[in-house]
């Protein structure tokens, strides 16, 4: 008696499994898949020194703008960054001020890329090993920042900026 009873618990679980899957991937209906979360989040920009595309210096978080600006990384590599060029030279030639950080690239490489491109970028400052963008917690690039006018962290933006999600990202620019 006691074994045909869990024999026919037994075969519960599945439908146990299926209804408690069917919940989880209903609750993640309709959420941004775009949105990444950031812990720098209220924070201050990481310190870093890192070194400047085209003069040499070296660049501290103290050179940043005391402005809203963008921080936006890149990288010759990334398929995707050449779609969001464009976009970023209409924002620069607008008045969005964007600090570039060349993300795991080559200095030769990148020099040619903006040449050809244009270069939208305030200062373009070389992350070529990616501890900055350990620091700042990117996945890969393209990421984008906005900075406020204190040098906080107010929103990350994981992927392409474009005309569909820069009224989002200009509204955390005040």
């Amino acid at each position: 008696m006691r074994h045909r009873l869990i024999k026919k618990a037994l075969l519960f679980i599945p439908l146990v499994l299926f209804l408690i899957l069917g919940i989880a991937f209903y609750s993640q209906l309709g959420k941004n898949t775009q949105y990444m979360p950031s812990a720098l989040i209220g924070q201050k920009v990481p310190a870093f020194n890192l070194i400047s595309l085209n003069s040499d210096q070296i660049i501290t978080q103290d050179d940043l703008p005391n402005t809203p600006y963008l921080i936006n990384f890149w990288g010759t590599w990334c398929p995707a960054c050449h779609v969001e060029h464009p976009f970023l030279t209409t924002l620069a030639d607008d008045g969005v001020v964007i600090v570039g950080i060349d993300y795991k690239d080559e200095k030769a490489l990148a020099k040619q890329w903006l040449e050809e491109k244009g270069d939208p970028y305030l200062m373009v400052l070389m992350d070529e090993i990616g501890h900055f963008g350990v620091d700042m917690g990117i996945t890969g690039a393209p990421e984008t920042f906005v900075v406020n006018s204190s040098g906080a962290i107010v929103y990350r933006l994981q992927g392409v900026v474009s005309e569909s999600n820069w009224s989002t990202i200009q509204g955390y620019l005040k």
